[in-house]
């Protein structure tokens, strides 16, 4: 009896003891308040969640912008670790996620994105893919993924992109071993000719160098190798084969320069080692940023097929040399910077085709301001619709630090007057006033009305002797 008494007084008193804790301000709502807290909680992590890595404290400030009827979400440059959650206004067309730090892609980091044709994710430090990764996105038809840490990548992640046509591999640690063999055979097939193109081999050392679609991928599961991975007993590859003498060739843009297709295809080449201008140039480019590298000398057909060009930044190579040609065929450019190079002049025919020219940078060149510099002034006085800057004589010394226009004006003022005005019939001409810089002037004059437009004229010369 005693014992029955103590335990209903035990009870009664843990009851108490409920009933006090309930009272409690902010926990009278029992279990539908931890209910309500928990769901509130789920709702303000919505855009952290994290698909391919740890969550993000903050959310991204990504941007949406649309071109040519396309969405596109900006996310690049964020410092990303994952994958942020598809809440867009939107279903985007192309997902921009190149330069953050995401390593890992995991079972169904896209899913929300699949109306996604584009996927850039190059420049970050992605080192596995697992082999859902892209699960969903049957419409994607580019994906870089240049410019990580891959060494294995299977061919079922890219089985579920049926309509994958372009696919950028190229400056990744690829381990040319048993388990790349289905993506090597994936790469090989013919109608794959833009998957990995420029995609080499880092390891094995008998294979480095080697691109993927070279490999023979019959041999990379038949060797037996020790725990260190080298092979053993006889190996399909020599370990040390006879190389030959390598033909020095001119870099490859795609491999020596980071290239962004979206929303306007870019190139960035700064910073690059550069020592001249890369092969290989898409014609479908727009920007190319050449800066910072070691380009002394611009030759004849550098450019030539990039026929879409509308910004080339060339500054900081302390260039000395343009030669003639070097910029033909550029008809759209519409921004040029030379600035911070070793120039001194610009020769002849340099600009000819930069007929919609807009902006011309030329600061921080060492101008001489002699003959030689005429032509570039009379080339911009024939185009004033280009903005430029930069002109200033750095030598001789009686004209450093005035503007080359200023000089080419008091240096037409101290020719003879008797010379300046002169005036003679074409037929007539002094052979040895051809070739001077008015003449020059005179020849872009011509240029600029047709030839069947043309009447005889009388010419204006004058000796700049």
């Amino acid at each position: 009896m005693r014992v029955t008494s103590a335990l209903l007084f035990a009870s009664l008193f843990l009851l108490l003891l409920q009933y006090a804790e309930m009272k409690r301000p902010g926990k009278g709502r029992g279990l539908k308040g931890a209910r309500h807290k928990l769901t509130r909680n789920r709702v303000r992590g919505v855009g952290r969640h994290s698909r391919s890595g740890p969550s993000r404290i903050s959310a991204p400030q990504c941007s949406e912008l649309t071109e040519s009827g396309d969405f596109f979400v900006d996310c690049q440059d964020q410092g990303l670790s994952s994958i942020p959650a598809s809440q867009w206004s939107k279903q985007p067309n192309h997902l921009l996620l190149a330069r953050n730090r995401i390593k890992i892609l995991r079972d169904g980091a896209f899913l929300g994105f699949e109306g996604l044709t584009s996927l850039d994710l190059q420049q970050n430090h992605i080192s596995l893919v697992a082999e859902g990764a892209f699960q969903g996105l049957t419409r994607l038809t580019t994906l870089l993924l240049q410019h990580n840490r891959l060494g294995t990548l299977s061919e079922e992640a890219l089985i579920s992109m049926l309509n994958l046509r372009y696919l950028r591999l190229h400056d990744n640690p690829w381990n040319c071993v048993c388990p790349m063999e289905s993506l090597i055979r994936t790469l090989q097939v013919p109608s794959n000719r833009n998957l990995g193109n420029h995609a080499r081999c880092a390891e094995p050392s008998r294979l480095k160098g080697m691109k993927l679609r070279q490999i023979d991928p019959e041999f990379l599961c038949k060797e037996k190798t020790d725990p260190t991975g080298k092979p053993q007993g006889d190996q399909i590859y020599p370990t040390n084969p006879v190389q030959p003498i390598p033909i020095r060739t001119k870099p490859d843009a795609t491999t020596s320069c980071h290239t962004y297709l979206f929303p306007q295809v870019r190139m960035d080449c700064s910073k690059r080692g550069l020592t001249e201008v890369p092969t290989g140039i898409p014609e479908d480019v727009v920007h190319i940023d050449m800066s910072h590298n070691s380009i002394r000398h611009l030759k004849a057909r550098d450019f030539q097929g990039a026929r879409s060009l509308r910004s080339l930044n060339i500054s900081h190579n302390n260039m000395e040399h343009i030669d003639t040609g070097s910029l033909s065929g550029l008809l759209h450019l519409r921004e040029l910077d030379l600035s911070d190079n070793s120039l001194h002049s610009v020769q002849y025919g340099v600009l000819e085709d930069l007929y919609f020219l807009l902006q011309l940078k030329l600061g921080g060149n060492p101008w001489v301001c002699d003959y030689s510099i005429h032509y570039m002034m009379y080339w911009l006085r024939l185009h004033p619709g280009v903005r430029y800057s930069g002109m200033l004589c750095r030598s001789p010394l009686e004209h450093t630090g005035e503007s080359v226009a200023e000089y080419v004006r008091s240096y037409n003022r101290a020719c003879p007057k008797d010379r300046q005005h002169r005036r003679t019939d074409p037929d007539q001409t002094d052979p040895e006033l051809w070739n001077t810089a008015m003449e020059v002037q005179g020849e872009l004059e011509e240029e600029l009305e047709p030839s069947h437009l043309r009447t005889p004229q009388k010419y204006q010369i004058i000796r700049l002797s």
